[in-house]
């Protein structure tokens, strides 16, 4: 039997990687615009890699059971928020600080997940869409509990994280308490460039937990699902509990996530923080050459690097070549919903493309069996 040879097609190359060639094209030609150094880059990138991945890794389970890119994450942001808001009002300094707020946050956003699973169900085959939405949603009652619920009926004991008026939070929360906490846990320094070893580690511990969860008999169920619901429920598997599941753990893992990126920031937006939790990290996984159908570890690290190494040279280089920064945070911004939309499309385009191929095939054997 003759072996079949692969041989290397550059416009099937060029189609399946698109995104990524589009932002690689786009950093080369605007670091030499941005004068920026080799090494203020480097560090930067290591620095945002430590502060984001956790967020982009959050969107894996839910690819992986056919749910697309959980928008919804944004409930785990809420939820981590809301662990940090009582971390600081205990004035608890420092990892266990983090560690508290994890642990407020945690069961917060299992609720919300499994809220947001049972909804997603159904909407089913449009769980993009119902979960960018849903955040919407859920916003109006995270405001309402930290503007309103904060100091009435929810107790808050320090004075300086209230409004004015007595109840509320303040519209920017200092976390000086347990500023870079994680990012200082370990310190290590290569020449001039510092790295952050304990989020690193964090990070590298939750590659390992999904590589093994993969494997486990709940990740053999998440992927036939993905592939084929029908099949999976045919074959026994519990369809609906499997994907709020999905969904749960996506969220769970956003709370800690957003907890590791605002204790790097040092402070937090109250009220818009979680925001663009999903837009950012759906951004940085796509860029990574994943689609919204399958999406692998080295996707979130591809990704989170291409990204930010964008956020980090094009407004420089944008008042490089216009003499104003706004015009380089345009370019930012329209590059990265840009390539949230050149990544559906083409997943779109692919799914067609097989499916008229199949229809192509099927139609090929009715014809042969006639003959």
């Amino acid at each position: 039997m003759k072996e079949v040879k692969k041989t290397f097609n550059l416009s099937r190359f060029l189609a399946d990687n698109a995104v990524v060639v589009i932002f690689v094209v786009i950093t080369l030609t605007a670091i030499p615009i941005s004068g920026l150094s080799l090494f203020s880059i480097t560090q930067e990138i290591f620095t945002r890699i430590g502060r984001n991945c956790f967020l982009v890794f959050s969107l894996l389970l839910p690819i992986m059971a056919g749910m697309g890119i959980n928008f919804g994450m944004v409930l785990g942001a809420m939820a981590g928020q809301i662990g940090l808001i009582f971390a600081v009002d205990w004035n608890i300094i420092g990892v266990p600080g983090l560690v508290f707020a994890c642990l407020i946050g945690m069961p917060i956003a299992a609720g919300l997940g499994a809220l947001a699973g049972q909804i997603l169900n159904r909407a089913r085959g449009r769980e993009m869409v119902t979960g960018y939405i849903l955040g919407f949603f859920m916003d109006g009652f995270y405001q309402l509990v930290v503007l309103y619920l904060m100091g009435p009926i929810i107790p808050v004991h320090s004075l300086n994280i209230t409004l004015s008026r007595g109840y509320g939070i303040r519209n920017t929360l200092n976390l000086d308490v347990m500023r870079q906490t994680l990012d200082r846990l370990l310190p290590l320094r290569l020449g001039r460039i510092s790295l952050p070893v304990a989020n690193y580690l964090v990070i590298a511990a939750l590659c390992v937990f999904i590589v093994w969860f993969r494997k486990t008999k709940l990740g053999q169920d998440m992927r036939a699902v993905g592939q084929n619901q029908a099949v999976a429920h045919a074959a026994g598997i519990p369809v609906d509990r499997t994907r709020i599941i999905a969904i749960i753990i996506s969220t769970v893992l956003a709370s800690i996530g957003q907890i590791i990126f605002l204790q790097n920031m040092g402070n937090m937006a109250t009220y818009n923080a979680h925001k663009q939790t999903g837009f950012f990290a759906a951004a940085a996984i796509l860029v990574g050459g994943a689609s919204v159908s399958r999406a692998t570890i080295p996707n979130v690290f591809i990704g989170t690097v291409l990204l930010h190494l964008m956020y980090i040279v094009v407004p420089r280089a944008g008042t490089n070549l216009f003499g104003d920064a706004q015009i380089g945070e345009f370019f930012r911004d329209a590059f990265s919903y840009a390539i949230i939309a050149l990544a559906l499309v083409l997943h779109a385009w692919r799914k067609r493309a097989n499916a008229e191929l199949a229809r192509a095939g099927l139609r090929g054997n009715t014809e042969e069996n006639g003959a």
